[in-house]
C-alpha cells in the first residue's frame, strides 16, 4: 500500500529517496512527499497524483541534505489533497512523520489533542502521530524515547518513520502490528529504511526486517535495533539476492505483460529443487511439519484474499483429490470474525504474494493463539508471513511482481499448491511413487506448454477490438476451473474496468442466464476433463439465447469449437493442471482489452499491490 523510503549517509538524499519511491509505485498511491534535512534546516515538498508531479516540484524547488524520508500515500483518512499528503509535522514544525497503516483510535486521540490546544492542518490519522511525538519529545528530549511513548498510545497496525531537526543525521523507524514491512538496508557509512526491498536494492543487498514491536535508530555510523520496551536486539542481516534489473520493463510496454511472459520461468523456479522424478518424490524441505503429523491431519483451512483466494479454491480441489484431505477456503477478511473451529488436527495454509496482507496475518495470529500451525505460500522474501509461519514458508520464487494485477504469482501459487498436494499424498499414502512420478512429469512439462501459449498475441488484440465497448462479461467454469472463471473475471474488472462475474457453469440457470443476449460476451473454460460434457451443454444453452461464446478448449477439440464464436486452444495436460494453462489466455485477454480502453494497466485506479490495512 503506502510506500516508505528513508536515507541517512554522506550522499544527497533526495535522488535516493525519490528513486526508491519510484520502485514502489506498483503498491498503489494517490500522493507523494519528501522531507529533507540539511543540518538543522527542514525542507518539505508534497504533491498530489503521480510521483512525476513531486519530481517536477523538486526541479523547481530543489532540496539539499543527506538525511531524508519520503512517502507515497494511498488515502484512508481524508481526501486526496496536498495537505493530507505525507510527511506531517508536529506542532513545533521540527518533527516530521510518515506512516503506513491505520491508527484505529485516531479520533479519540485527536479529540484529546484538540482539547489540549492543537490545531490540525490535515484530515489524516498520521498527523495525530506527529502531534503526539511532539508532545512526548518535550518530556523525553529524544526522538527514540518519544516514539516509544507515542506508539504505546496507538491502536492498530502502524509502521512509522520520523526525523527531527533537533537530532540531525538520525532516522527512527518502528513497526507496531501488521502494517506492512519495515526493511532496514545496511550500507557502508550509510543506511536505508523502506517498506519493501526493491526500493533500496540498488544500494544494498544486506537487509534487516523489523518484526512487530521493534524499533530502529539509523545514522551514518550504524543501526541500533531494540524492542518497543527498550530491550536491545542483535538481529542478523539477510542477504537478498533479487537483481534490480529484474524489476525493469525491458522491451515490454507494461510490467503486467512482462510478468505474463515470465510465467514459464517462474513455474520452473517454483519446481526447482523440489521434485525427484527418478524416485517419484516431492521434496518440500521448507515445510516444518513432519510426515507423521501430515498423516494425522484432518483438515486444512486455507486463508487468502483476492487472487490468492482464487488460488486457494484451486488448491482445495488439488489437495482433496490427491491427498484425500478436507480443505476449507476462507477470505482473510472473514476468517477471524466467524470464530472458526480450529482443532489439533488442523493446519492453517495462508496464501499471499506480498506476505504483508493485514487480514491474512491476522488469521495467522489467531491460529497461533489457538495452538494451530501456519504454513505460508508467499512470494516476498523476508516478509512478515514468511517469518511467522511456524509450519514453514513455501516461497513461490516468482520474483518481483510489479503489476498490481497478479499474473505470475497466481500461477506460481497453483504450482506450489500442486507440489504441496503431492507432498501430502506422499505422506498420507494416497498416491504411490509411480503415480507421483506421472504428476511430476506433467509439472515439468508445464513451463514449455505455457510458453507456447505466449507465442501469438494477434487473437487477443483482435478480440480486444470487439470487446472494448462491452459493459459486462460473464465467465463460466466447472470443477477445478470454476476458480479460473473467477480469476478471469477479476482480471478483466481490475484493469479494464468492465464489470465481470465468474460463475460455476451449473449455476447459470439460477440467475445469470437472464442476462444473456447478443451484447454479453460469455467466456467458457471447457477443457477436456470429467465435466466436459456438462460444459458443452452449458455452451449450447448460451448459444440458444443468442450469447457470444469465447471458449478456452484443449488442443484438438472439435465439438466446442463448432459451437463457440471464438475458441482459444491450450495444450493438453492432466485435468488438475489445466487451471495453470487456462488462466493465461484470460490474463492476455484482460490485458489487451485494458490497453485498448486506455486504462492504466500496471496501476489500476483505487487498487494497491499490498493491502496492509483492513
Amino acid at each position: 500500500m503506502c510506500g516508505i523510503v528513508g536515507y541517512v549517509g554522506p550522499r544527497q538524499a533526495t535522488e535516493i529517496v525519490v528513486g526508491g519511491l519510484s520502485r514502489l509505485e506498483y503498491r498503489g498511491y494517490d500522493s507523494a512527499g519528501i522531507a529533507v534535512l540539511d543540518g538543522s534546516a527542514l525542507q518539505i515538498r508534497r504533491s498530489v497524483g503521480k510521483l512525476v508531479n513531486l519530481a517536477n516540484q523538486l526541479r523547481h524547488e530543489p532540496t539539499r541534505g543527506t538525511c531524508a524520508i519520503g512517502h507515497t500515500r494511498w488515502a484512508t483518512h481524508g481526501g486526496v489533497t496536498e495537505q493530507n499528503a505525507h510527511p506531517h509535522r508536529d506542532a513545533s514544525g521540527e518533527i516530521v512523520v510518515i506512516q503506513n497503516g491505520i491508527v484505529e483510535n485516531y479520533l479519540e486521540l485527536k479529540g484529546r489533542l484538540v482539547e489540549r490546544g492543537h490545531s490540525f492542518q490535515s484530515q489524516t490519522d498520521t498527523e495525530v502521530i506527529a502531534r503526539l511525538l511532539g508532545e512526548h519529545y518535550q518530556a523525553a528530549s529524544r526522538l527514540e524515547a518519544a516514539m516509544r511513548l507515542t506508539l504505546a498510545e496507538l491502536r492498530g497496525g502502524n509502521a512509522v518513520v520520523a526525523l527531527t531537526t533537533r537530532e540531525p543525521g538520525q532516522i527512527v523507524a518502528a513497526r507496531c502490528g501488521n502494517a506492512g514491512a519495515v526493511v532496514i538496508g545496511l550500507g557502508e557509512g550509510e543506511n536505508f529504511v523502506a517498506s519493501d526491498v526493491p526500493a533500496i536494492l540498488d544500494y544494498t543487498q544486506r537487509m534487516v526486517f523489523l518484526e512487530d514491536g521493534e524499533l530502529a535508530v539509523l545514522s551514518e555510523q550504524g543501526v541500533q535495533i531494540s524492542t518497543l520496551g527498550g530491550v536491545p536486539l542483535d538481529k542478523q542481516a539477510t542477504t537478498v539476492q533479487w537483481d534490480p534489473v529484474a524489476a525493469a520493463k525491458g522491451d515490454f510496454k507494461h510490467f503486467m505483460l512482462k510478468e505474463i511472459h515470465e510465467q514459464p520461468r517462474a513455474l520452473t523456479d517454483a519446481l526447482r529443487g523440489r521434485v525427484d522424478l527418478e524416485k517419484g518424490q516431492v521434496l518440500l524441505d521448507e515445510l516444518r511439519i513432519d510426515d507423521a503429523t501430515l498423516w494425522r491431519l484432518g483438515r486444512i483451512y486455507t486463508v487468502a484474499c483476492g487472487t490468492a483466494w482464487h488460488a486457494g479454491l484451486v488448491g482445495k480441489y488439488l489437495i482433496e483429490s490427491l491427498a484425500k484431505l478436507r480443505v476449507d477456503v476462507d477470505y482473510g477478511s472473514e476468517f477471524r470474525y466467524r470464530e472458526p473451529l480450529l482443532g489439533d488436527d488442523t493446519v492453517l495454509l495462508t496464501i499471499t504474494q506480498s506476505g504483508e496482507t493485514a487480514d491474512t496475518l491476522a488469521a495467522m495470529a489467531q491460529a497461533r493463539s489457538q495452538g494451530v500451525k501456519s504454513v505460508a505460500l508467499v512470494n516476498a522474501v523476508g516478509s512478515q508471513a514468511a517469518r511467522i509461519a511456524d509450519g514453514g514458508a513455501l516461497y513461490l520464487h516468482a520474483g518481483p511482481e510489479i503489476g498490481v494485477a497478479s499474473t505470475k504469482a497466481y500461477t506460481s501459487m497453483l504450482t506450489v499448491q500442486y507440489l504441496l498436494a503431492l507432498k501430502l499424498a506422499q505422506a498420507r499414502g494416497t498416491l504411490k511413487p509411480e503415480a507421483i512420478r506421472q504428476h511430476i512429469q506433467a509439472l515439468i512439462e508445464l513451463p514449455g506448454k505455457l510458453a507456447r501459449l505466449l507465442e501469438h498475441h494477434e487473437l487477443y488484440e483482435k478480440l480486444a477490438v470487439e470487446l472494448e465497448h462491452c459493459t459486462d462479461a460473464l465467465f463460466l467454469g466447472r470443477q477445478v476451473n470454476f476458480p479460473t472463471a473467477l480469476e478471469g473475471a477479476l482480471k478483466l474488472k481490475e484493469i479494464s474496468y468492465i464489470h465481470a462475474e465468474g460463475y460455476p457453469a451449473g449455476e447459470m440457470k439460477h440467475g445469470p442466464i437472464a442476462l444473456i443476449d447478443k451484447d454479453l460476451p460469455v467466456i467458457c473454460i471447457a477443457t477436456d476433463d470429467t465435466v466436459y460434457e456438462k460444459m458443452l451443454s452449458n455452451i449450447e444453452q448460451v448459444k440458444a439465447r443468442g450469447g457470444r461464446v469465447i471458449a478456452i478448449v484443449t488442443e484438438g477439440d472439435t465439438r466446442v469449437k463448432s459451437l463457440a464464436d471464438v475458441a482459444i486452444e491450450i495444450p493438453a495436460t492432466l485435468p488438475l493442471l489445466t487451471p495453470i494453462l487456462a488462466v493465461v489466455p484470460l490474463q492476455l485477454l484482460a490485458y489487451y482489452v485494458a490497453v485498448r480502453r486506455g486504462a492504466d494497466v500496471d496501476q489500476p485506479r483505487n487498487l494497491a499491490k499490498s493491502v496492509t490495512v483492513e
